[in-house]
């Protein structure tokens, strides 16, 4: 029988491609990519600024006005105590001075609703850009919230109540 024209003999070697040496070289290259595509944006050394080197002009924007509302109705806006007119005064003025400047509004749990609206209205009415509730982190049903540290001058952390059943209608 003859071999048909093209196909290779009986005794002949068939080449066979080895992709070994190949994916080696790709490794090796893809690895020296990695160590030095790290190193090419590091042209200049530069100290980059953090958070301790805030802007003096940009304070007001950093540090809101914190307005604390207690239980017993007292208003202490910065560390200092006042009534509801006279907060409504010094936040007018603290307005005048610094119209751009945030409020960050702090009220007791126990407070009325109506309570905390109605500092929230007039904030709102003097023309504050922001004002910003803070709350306190949400906590799952049935699991006590943290209590305060003695002497901390906070009140005792009232039980949650358990989860009720679900009354299925039918």
């Amino acid at each position: 029988m003859k071999p048909i024209r093209g196909s290779a003999r009986a005794g002949d070697v068939q080449p066979d491609m080895n992709v070994t040496p190949l994916v080696d070289i790709v490794l090796v290259l893809l690895i020296i990519f990695m160590v030095v595509a790290p190193r090419l944006d590091q042209d200049l050394p530069v100290e980059l600024p953090g958070i301790f080197n805030p802007d003096p002009d940009l304070k007001s924007a950093i540090d809101p006005i914190k307005i604390t509302v207690a239980q017993a109705g007292e208003y202490h806006i910065d560390e200092s105590q006042y009534d509801l007119e006279s907060a409504v005064g010094y936040l007018i003025t603290l307005h005048e001075v610094d119209p751009d400047r945030r409020v960050v509004l702090r009220a007791d749990a126990k407070l009325k609703y109506g309570d905390v609206r109605d500092i929230f209205a007039r904030c709102q009415q003097i023309g504050f850009p922001g004002i910003s509730l803070l709350v306190g982190e949400k906590h799952k049903t049935g699991v006590l919230p943290p209590a305060a540290p003695p002497g901390s001058g906070q009140g005792e952390s009232a039980p949650v109540p358990p989860p009720q059943p679900e009354v299925q209608g039918g």
